[in-house]
């Protein structure tokens, strides 16, 4: 067996560059959408991000900082999680520039604001599927020692979930035919979903038999 490289974070990784969020690849990009107390809409991904509870349906998003995105979430309790997509990665991708809040970055990346039905943010048109979502939490992470980390996470509940039926097959969201896409680590990495395959989750009875086998 090869030789594996250890290292203990608090120590440094020896590498050129991290290669913790290469490795916890591909992750869902959450395109978040909020508005501020003016109704002034911002638009981030955040690569951070991930469906954590079927029921009740939970997802969070993590931002380094307070940024605009959390800023509006706190003052609204609300906000919008577009899926980004190989189609719109280049309008993704322009939409996490550094601008000033009063900035729509929907409209900076040529992007068209559909309302939603139960929050005011608004969601992304061209975006296959979104989720309309309400605060449940805002937490600062803090580490081993307690220490703040000024990394911030914020979980919502789903309350309504809008779906292109374009990408809907006998009943079934097509995740390859959307071209949903992810990030892979390092500057600037990214993949696509281009194909699936499919496991059925083996029943106790034939787990118990193989073993005795």
């Amino acid at each position: 067996m090869s030789d594996m490289h250890f290292y203990e974070p608090a120590d440094g990784h020896r590498l050129p560059h991290c290669p913790l969020k290469a490795i916890v690849a591909p992750r869902p990009i959450g395109w978040i959408s909020t508005v501020d107390g003016q109704g002034t809409v911002n638009l981030a991904p955040y690569s951070f991000f991930n469906f954590v509870c079927e029921s009740p349906p939970i997802l969070y998003f993590s931002s380094k900082g307070w940024k605009d995105s959390v800023q509006n979430v706190k003052e609204t309790g609300e906000f919008v999680a577009n899926l980004a997509t190989r189609p719109l990665a280049e309008a993704m991708n322009v939409s996490s520039a550094m601008v000033p809040p009063e900035v729509d970055e929907m409209q900076l990346a040529g992007l068209w604001a559909a309302p939603s039905r139960l929050v005011k943010p608004p969601r992304v048109l061209q975006a296959p599927a979104a989720f309309e979502c309400k605060l449940i939490s805002i937490t600062e992470i803090p580490g081993l020692d307690g220490k703040p980390s000024d990394w911030f996470m914020v979980m919502g509940q789903i309350v309504g979930v809008h779906i292109n039926q374009d990408f809907l097959r006998d009943g079934l969201f097509d995740t390859v035919a959307a071209q949903t896409i992810a990030r892979c680590g390092y500057r600037g990495y990214y993949s696509g979903v281009a194909d699936m395959f499919e496991m059925m989750r083996p029943s106790e009875a034939s787990v118990v038999t193989k073993g005795a086998a």
